[in-house]
């Protein structure tokens, strides 16, 4: 199959995608002596679509000699790059979801590459690799650049409708039993003054598919769960995280929560934008999630339906030891790789390297100087009209292409000078990281790729019944903890155990 029959299939695949913003192939001309490379990649949710004649990607033509065809699929929508590649026919350069056990299976029949041999000519790559990246390594060999966050910086904090607290003259909650008190106000104390008993006092969003749903493990680490990925039983095994103590204590707060209706019964319906239309409507007074960046587009979103609204945060609550937590270290993220198909390697090396340096972060956050921005001493000036021609997120943020590429804005605390709320932004990141709980274990084992989707279904079938009270807490977890190991699970620990005693 040619290539460009290829690329034919993979637009056809994601047309619908494509009509909704995310999609649009971008191609030079036919110089001879330049190099082409395609590219698959998965797209961030603020991204414009690509355009024909897209600027950005005619200057990295321009600096690195090449004539680069782009494809974006959704974000998360890894199904598409999955079906891309079952085509039989690969991009030189793909961006996709890691670990996963795709990925697995193209690295076992050589489909994607190691870079080792490039690494000489990549030293920013490298250099992030060998600082804190070098558990990503399989078998001691890199295949790609992990867009994975390595900082001790969080975003992650309990969001409330400051407005409705002060009205209620109520302080933002410390505690597990404040908390408590605040969303039993915020139900019944009508805060919205519309005469109706139609709020809750906390909601969440369902997990994405095949992960574990813990929006609620704030309250876990409240009564003393130490880490955020697995827990050591009194032996000191590794055991996972519902079968510590602190799990059946956190279970049977929430469980109370749940039946005084202090909790939306409907939260496993919402996604995270339905989340925060409720949060907007004055359906829910308090939920969990990422701020920083996130700050001025929620109280916007807030006040654009309640003018008066206002956002507030709040540390993860305490429990009655004073220990308390937001997990976030993450295991995972997205892989750059190179594929056996490309031709020129070494050029899509140069390309992956050049992303991720200081001149190509440049050019995917601020643009062409004298085009999208100006200079001024110390001041960057964005010309919006410009960016939005070439697909840039508006106030300042990136190219559609900085997506897995560029590191996560919150690694070097990267705003940009016009983002609204900035100084709130940062305090909401000051906050949070406070309360990052650690991981037990760096990795990510083969056996977790490999067993993690259902078993994480499994957890949280069981979890949803406790919750609800569909299970006894004690029987449920009696019975999770049992079917969770033979399952797969027990295969897992073996693999944790290893890499927790080996130091990865």
């Amino acid at each position: 199959m040619k290539k460009s029959v290829w690329w034919m299939m993979v637009a056809a695949a994601i047309l619908l995608a494509s009509c909704s913003g995310k999609g649009g192939g971008i191609s030079g001309g036919n110089e001879e002596g330049i190099v082409e490379l395609t590219y698959l990649t998965t797209g961030d949710q603020a991204a414009k679509p690509l355009q024909p004649g897209d600027r950005i990607i005619a200057e990295i033509n321009n600096r690195l000699g090449i004539r680069l065809n782009v494809q974006i699929v959704p974000e998360g929508a890894v199904d598409k790059i999955n079906a891309a590649f079952a085509s039989g026919d690969l991009p030189d350069v793909v961006t996709t979801k890691f670990p996963a056990e795709s990925v697995s299976q193209w690295i076992s029949e050589g489909i994607i590459i190691p870079i080792d041999d490039y690494l000489d000519a990549m030293p920013t790559v490298k250099q992030k690799l060998e600082n804190g990246l070098q558990w990503t390594a399989i078998d001691g060999k890199y295949y790609g650049y992990p867009f994975i966050s390595q900082t001790d910086k969080s975003n992650y904090t309990i969001q409330f409708r400051a407005d409705w607290l002060e009205k209620l003259g109520i302080e933002p909650p410390t505690t597990l039993d404040e908390f408590y008190e605040a969303l039993k106000a915020v139900t019944t104390q009508d805060p919205d003054g519309n005469g109706k008993d139609d709020t809750y006092g906390f909601s969440t969003n369902k997990p994405n598919p095949g992960e574990t749903f813990n929006a609620f493990q704030f309250v876990f680490f409240a009564y003393g769960l130490p880490y955020a990925d697995w827990a050591l039983d009194e032996q000191g095994k590794v055991i996972p995280i519902f079968e510590h103590p602190a799990f059946r204590q956190g279970m049977a707060y929430l469980r109370k929560l749940m039946e005084e209706k202090l909790i939306e019964p409907e939260f496993m319906v919402n996604d995270r934008p339905m989340k925060e239309q409720k949060f907007f409507q004055g359906k829910i007074g308090f939920m969990e999630g990422p701020l920083f960046r996130h700050v001025s587009r929620i109280e916007g979103g807030l006040q654009k339906v309640n003018p008066e609204g206002k956002l507030g945060w709040t540390a993860p609550p305490a429990g009655p030891d004073g220990k308390r937590g937001m997990p976030v270290k993450p295991k995972g993220g997205l892989l750059t790789s190179i594929t056996s198909a490309s031709k020129h390697p070494e050029k899509a090396a140069e390309l992956i390297e050049f992303l991720l340096s200081k001149e190509g972060r440049d050019l995917l956050q601020l643009g062409i100087e004298g085009i999208h921005y100006t200079g001024e001493g110390d001041q960057i000036v964005y010309n919006e009209a410009e960016r939005e021609k070439d697909g840039f997120a508006a106030n300042g943020w990136a190219h559609p292409l900085a997506w897995g590429n560029v590191t996560w804005p919150i690694d070097e605390n990267y705003l940009p000078l016009i983002e609204p709320q900035r100084e709130r932004a940062q305090q909401s990141v000051q906050l949070a990281s406070q309360y990052i709980m650690p991981n037990l274990v760096n990795k990510k084992t083969e056996a977790e790729i490999r067993y993690s989707s259902v078993l994480n279904d499994i957890y949280n079938q069981y979890f949803l019944d406790m919750l609800s009270g569909k299970k006894d807490i004690d029987t449920g977890i009696e019975e999770l903890s049992r079917k969770w190991r033979e399952q797969g699970g027990d295969e897992i620990l073996k693999e944790v155990s290893e890499a927790y005693e080996s130091g990865q």
